[in-house]
Order: structure tokens, then sequence, then C-alpha cells
């Protein structure tokens, strides 16, 4: 039987948090299903564009997404595990880049209006340096994790926007 001084009580809440984690993960995985519910056939739309010669083969996207939608569910669940002071405004700005990261997908695809992408894409990338910096001040390692999230997000914005030239 443990008593009162043992490591027990911190190994149960450690384990609690664990559903935290899964829960993260279920909201990020909706957000990239419900993208491309509505998005259609957007593999058939991507190869009919007029892309840059840079622009990479359509098989990349799923794979590169399936990897950077587990780091934004793990930097949400560093940040809540181990805050540092309120989390409100990191997680309202983690909210935020999760929402505006859902409507890309249906502006650009499904709706066609690459312009209307392009700007929420630029504001996508806002969002993710601002949760960026709020997450670094709680936890580093969380911040850190955005990193790639918003080097994609640049890339993905610069392709946005010369698909955007291109078929105009």
């Amino acid at each position: 039987m443990p008593n009162a001084g043992s490591a027990e009580p911190a190994r149960r809440r450690e384990g609690a948090r664990w559903p935290v984690l899964l829960g993260l993960l279920v909201v990020c995985y909706a957000v990239a299903a419900l993208g491309a519910l509505a998005t259609g056939d957007s593999g058939e739309t991507y190869r009919a564009l007029d892309r840059p010669a840079w622009a990479p083969p359509g098989w990349l996207f799923g794979p590169v997404w399936t990897v950077l939608y587990g780091t934004i569910a793990v930097a949400a669940w560093l940040v809540l595990r181990n805050p540092r002071g309120s989390t409100r405004a990191a997680m309202t700005w983690w909210w935020v880049q999760l929402l505006l990261n859902l409507a890309w997908s249906p502006l650009f695809f499904a709706a066609g209006e690459y312009g209307l992408a392009f700007l929420d894409i630029c504001l996508l990338l806002a969002a993710v340096v601002v949760t960026i910096v709020l997450f670094a001040r709680h936890r580093r390692a969380a911040g850190l994790l955005l990193v790639p999230y918003a080097l994609w997000v640049a890339f993905a914005s610069a392709l946005n926007l010369a698909i955007w030239v291109s078929n105009t």
C-alpha cells in the first residue's frame, strides 16, 4: 500500500493525462478528415492545375499532413500537461490556427477560390507563428514542435500564390 509520500499519486495523475492527448489527436485528425470530405477529389483537381515546377507531387501531402497533425496535437498536450500560468491565450490561438487550417481545403479545392484560400493560408501562417510564441512560453518543446508546421504552411502559401497567379 503506497504511503502519502510515494510516487504512486503522481503516476496516476500522469496516466490521467493520456486521455487529453488522445482527445487532441482526435480533434486534429477530425479536422483533417473534415477537410478531406469537403474537398472531394482533391488529387484530380491538383493534377489539373497549372503548377510551378517546384510543386510537390500530390501523393506527398497526405503523409506530411499526417505527421504535422500529430505534432500539432502533441504540442498542445505539452502546453496543457505542464502549464506555466494560464493557457487561455495559447490554446485560443491553437484553436484559431486549427479552424483556419480547416477552412483552407474547401476554399482551395471545393470552391476553387485560390485568392481567398491564399488569404486564409496567410492568416493561418500568422496564427501558427503566434501559437509557436505562446506555446514556447509554456514549454519550449511545444513551440519547437510547431516549427515544421509553420515551415510547411509557409511553403504551401507560396505554392498557393503561384497556383492562384497561374490559374486565373
